[in-house]
């Protein structure tokens, strides 16, 4: 059953650049057999199988696999700050070599919520754009998803109590991932096809800054130091992001593509994934600079990291290996290595 979100006409009237997307619509999905994840775990995103690889993470075992109707190359997977509520983008695109250039012709794009407990899909967001990803606001009544346009992108707030648009906000070019700082003040969108970063007030949707940072910026990362952490894909290099000032303060040199920033609060330390070698790299900051501490090989197309909720284990998808590498994350060594399904790339812990 099909119906248009309740707030699209008047978005259309705020923002005339989003034309044509009358084919943005939200439709119940084909329900499946109910699952029962109530344990602590982790949710990676198969974006060959089309599949959400569900590991128990008392075990570090494999223990479902969520089937996505429909789909083709899913690619990052959120959270809801409740751990009730999963929201998956689905691309189309392989993403796998890089976030420039997109390919907007002739694709089906959405995104996918599902329930934590369950898997099942509770709705089904079509977008006119690809979204990179979904992210929920910190109150989790808001779901707001970048759309990858040429010339200006957007960023649409649905309201999640019906799955409305509350606002359309216009972006820099070719938006990749939308984030929130950790403290839920200020929402970060990685405009990769002008090197900018967008920075929004949530509560009044205006934007307050645009940021140059380098090229080909894919997502900036919360941490909470203070900072957001952009990785930058062609210029390999990860701009620091002051959250209160909202400046660029500092630019890490990496010499390699990079995948992914997370940041191990416990350790203080900046883990990167370098894509091209198929390792992980941790950086803790010295007195003057940044110091590389460690650098780990865990497999091809090294991509997402999350840590588990005591920060005590990594876990990094590899995209080209197939698999999702176990690290202890206070002395670097492996812990475990899990095949899970074909070009694992986003990952989510639910505790």
């Amino acid at each position: 059953m099909h119906k248009f979100g309740t707030s699209f006409i008047g978005a259309l009237a705020l923002v005339g650049s989003l034309t044509g997307c009358n084919d943005l619509m939200v439709h119940d999905e084909e329900q499946v057999t109910p699952l029962n994840i109530t344990y602590p775990a982790a949710f990676v995103v198969n974006g060959l199988d089309n599949t959400i690889a569900v590991i128990k993470l008392n075990e570090n075992q494999l223990a479902e696999t969520i089937k996505l109707q429909d789909a083709v190359a899913p690619h990052h997977i959120s959270i809801s700050p409740d751990k009730t509520t999963l929201a998956v983008a689905i691309t189309s695109t392989d993403l796998s070599g890089g976030h420039g250039g997109m390919d907007e012709s002739d694709k089906s794009f959405k995104v996918v919520i599902l329930d934590a407990v369950t898997g099942l899909v509770e709705q089904t967001l079509l977008l006119p754009s690809m979204p990179h990803n979904a992210a929920f606001n910190a109150a989790g009544n808001e779901l707001w998803i970048g759309q990858q346009n040429k010339n200006s992108g957007t960023v649409l707030v649905f309201d999640t109590s019906d799955w409305s648009i509350k606002s359309v906000i216009t972006v820099g070019k070719d938006p990749s991932e939308v984030t929130f700082a950790t403290d839920g003040t200020l929402a970060f969108v990685a405009n990769t096809g002008d090197a900018s970063v967008s920075v929004i007030d949530p509560s009044s949707k205006t934007v307050l800054k645009t940021l140059q940072v380098g090229k080909d910026p894919v997502g900036a990362w919360p941490a909470t130091d203070g900072n957001m952490y952009v990785d930058n894909e062609s210029a390999q290099t990860v701009s620091i992001i002051n959250v209160a000032s909202t400046t660029v303060t500092e630019t890490l040199e990496l010499g390699f593509k990079p995948g992914y920033v997370a940041y191990q609060e416990n350790s203080r330390e900046l883990w990167v994934s370098n894509a091209t070698d198929g390792k992980v790299v941790a950086y803790q900051r010295g007195t003057a600079s940044w110091i590389k501490k460690a650098e780990v090989a865990t497999g091809a197309d090294a991509h997402a990291i999350a840590f588990s909720s005591d920060k005590s284990l990594a876990y990094i998808t590899n995209q080209g290996a197939n698999t999702v590498t176990v690290l202890d994350a206070t002395t670097y060594a492996k812990v475990k290595e899990l095949a899970i399904g074909r070009m694992p790339n986003g990952i989510v812990i639910k505790p």
